[in-house]
């Protein structure tokens, strides 16, 4: 049977029975297992965390079949002790929503209640925390082996709730009572690894634990989840070749496509990068390069964020977000701190490392989270520019490529009277820089759209086929002096020779008015 592809299959050993396409990482571990004990690991959504868990749920329950031509086969042969069947209790806290107050604790109950059934324990109304004590002492006993403690989205049920405090520190206190016990039960627990998107630092898991060990940006083990590049083109070459066929393209061209797309997550300054295994399966399976991991969820909460705290949204991609390694591994779920929340939920990642200050810089991982991430800025920012608005991206893209200048005007022209005002004291200058960088990034999507040139900063050059245009935005300024700086600095100096009609357009804004004032176009 050929192999098939794993999307969505989280589930390891029906993976490899049903035989679908698994990237081994079992050498990780194999490493993990030998090298501690308790371990936190952090990763965005849908980047393989729970396939992970079930592969080392397989290992610890002693399942050596499915391990078959794998490299933790050979790396155990020598070990007497590989392969012993021990008690396996893995939390899953997917699949439930935890916007009401009794859910999280239900949930412990149910899955706490199925394990005392399997080891004949019957509950005489005690404590979720009195429950784990017994569960893990019996499973013990009647084992002769230490237990095995799996968690998978430990945070979810924070997550789901970040936005009410009152029931996030109801969240918190249940965790609090519940996962205590594994502090003082060390003579029972093999191994443990929690996984989740955030570290809430006052969630007791990691106050009680003071011992465990955050692996989210550890080198050796920043390829643990993901895709890299090697790992592309080893597993997925017939992937590679069925989807060049389809789109058209070589296959070196479709590997660069996959890489602008899905690629550059970073984990650790000096690691490889990795592809989000989640998008760059759903593009196999489709035979296409489509956006699918916003398909599975938006980041609303963060986006309203953003627009609330008037965070300056160009810093996404030039390069001039930082943070510590503390802020990227700690969340305390006070401040709500949105950039380290952004690096741990996937929308921003490691671009650059400076070891002298052990300063991080952040920035868009690729072009898929990119453009989706400023799809969802832009309505919280422009009331009507969606599909039909004819204030929308595509109809600007099609009166450029037509060099219909009054229709772009037009567009302008709306959009900026479309800017929503809900801060106190109308922020123009914040919402104009805004919404010209949403504008012109999404146009980047569909034209070639640049923010550089050799002499200096130009507001933005629009590239089609036939039209090359140079836009200057002033505010309250006149499109004169707009025009007066392309001229003055040679913005168009390196077009000269170019067959493509140019326009030089001088774009003014009135901060009193909030409207493009002044339009002038030069060619």
């Amino acid at each position: 049977m050929s192999a098939i592809l794993p999307v969505g299959i989280q589930d390891f050993e029906g993976l490899i029975n049903d035989g679908y396409i698994y990237v081994d990482k079992s050498e990780y571990i194999y490493r993990l297992v030998h090298e501690g004990k308790p371990y936190f690991l952090s990763r965005p959504r849908r980047f393989g965390k729970s396939l992970l868990l079930s592969t080392i749920k397989a290992y610890w329950e002693g399942k050596k079949e499915v391990f078959s031509g794998l490299a933790i086969e050979k790396l155990e042969e020598h070990n007497e002790k590989a392969w012993r069947k021990h008690p396996v209790f893995y939390f899953d806290f997917n699949g439930e929503s935890y916007k009401n107050k009794d859910v999280l604790k239900r949930k412990i109950s149910f899955m706490l209640n199925g394990w005392e059934k399997e080891y004949n324990i019957v509950n005489e109304n005690n404590t979720l925390s009195e429950r784990f004590q017994i569960l893990l002492k019996t499973a013990k006993e009647k084992t002769g082996l230490r237990c095995v403690i799996l968690v998978d989205e430990y945070d979810k049920p924070l997550l789901d709730v970040i936005d009410n405090e009152e029931l996030t520190e109801h969240n918190k206190e249940i965790f609090k009572g519940f996962f205590s016990t594994l502090k003082s039960f060390d003579e029972y627990i093999q191994f443990i690894l929690i996984t989740g998107v955030s570290k809430f630092h006052k969630v007791s898991i990691f106050s009680d634990l003071n011992q465990l060990n955050d692996i989210s940006l550890d080198e050796d083990y920043a390829c643990l989840c993901g895709i890299t590049e090697e790992e592309l083109r080893h597993y997925f070459d017939n992937e590679i070749k069925r989807l060049s066929e389809k789109r058209r393209i070589s296959y070196e061209e479709c590997v660069e496509k996959l890489k602008r797309q899905y690629d550059g997550y970073r984990f650790h300054p000096d690691a490889a990068g990795v592809f989000n295994p989640y998008s760059l399966l759903k593009a196999f399976f489709s035979k296409d390069f489509g956006s699918y991991w916003f398909e599975t969820g938006t980041p609303n909460f963060l986006v309203q964020k953003l627009k609330d705290i008037e965070f300056d949204v160009r810093k996404f991609t030039d390069r001039t977000l930082y943070a510590s390694e503390g802020m990227l591994k700690d969340y305390t779920g006070d401040s709500l701190a949105t950039v380290p929340l952004l690096y741990q939920t996937g929308y921003l990642t490691i671009a650059d490392f400076d070891r002298d200050a052990r300063e991080y810089t952040l920035a868009f991982p690729n072009e898929e989270v990119k453009y989706g991430f400023v799809e969802c800025l832009m309505p919280e920012y422009i009331s009507d520019c969606g599909a039909g608005s004819g204030n929308d991206i595509f109809t600007l893209r099609r009166y450029i490529e037509q060099g219909d200048l009054q229709q772009i005007r037009n567009v302008l022209v709306s959009l900026f009277a479309n800017i929503t005002y809900t801060v106190e004291g109308n922020p123009f200058e914040h919402y104009f820089q805004a919404v010209i960088y949403l504008v012109f990034t999404l146009l980047n999507k569909v034209a070639l759209c640049e923010m550089h040139t050799y002499t200096g900063r130009i507001d933005c050059k629009v590239e089609t086929k036939k039209y090359i245009y140079l836009f200057e935005f002033k505010r309250d300024d006149t499109a004169e002096a707009a025009l007066n700086q392309i001229d003055s600095n040679d913005y168009a100096l390196p077009f000269i020779a170019n067959h493509k009609k140019l326009y030089k357009i001088g774009v003014a804004f009135d901060s009193s008015t909030r409207k493009l004032s002044d339009w002038k176009v030069e060619e």
